[in-house]
């Protein structure tokens, strides 16, 4: 009886009045972060970047009119075999470039 009287007259404290308003605000925060959340892996779809492989992005390129058809050919040889040229140009580059 007497916790209920105590209870019904205000007689709580401050105590449980500062972790009753803690409590308060961390449930507030908690639904407030649920529904961003819910909100933002619902609706927020972003498509995928696209990552085209070069041989795809070098035929669109000469597709599109935008390469000659030489240099289609030179820039494929380039990406399927990695030579610039003949072997002799590449060892002349590499003596020709500085040394760090």
């Amino acid at each position: 009886m007497a916790l209920a009287n105590t209870w019904m007259h205000g007689g709580v404290g401050w105590g449980w009045m500062a972790v009753m308003m803690i409590l308060m605000v961390l449930f507030w925060a908690a639904v407030i972060f649920g529904i961003v959340w819910l909100v933002r892996t619902t609706v927020d779809r972003r498509p995928e970047a696209r990552t085209d492989a070069p041989l795809e992005v070098l035929e669109r390129r000469f597709a599109e009119g935008a390469i000659t058809e030489e240099d289609y050919r030179a820039r494929r040889e380039v990406l399927l075999n990695g030579a610039v040229g003949s072997n002799d140009a590449r060892k002349d580059q590499q003596l020709a470039a500085p040394r760090m």
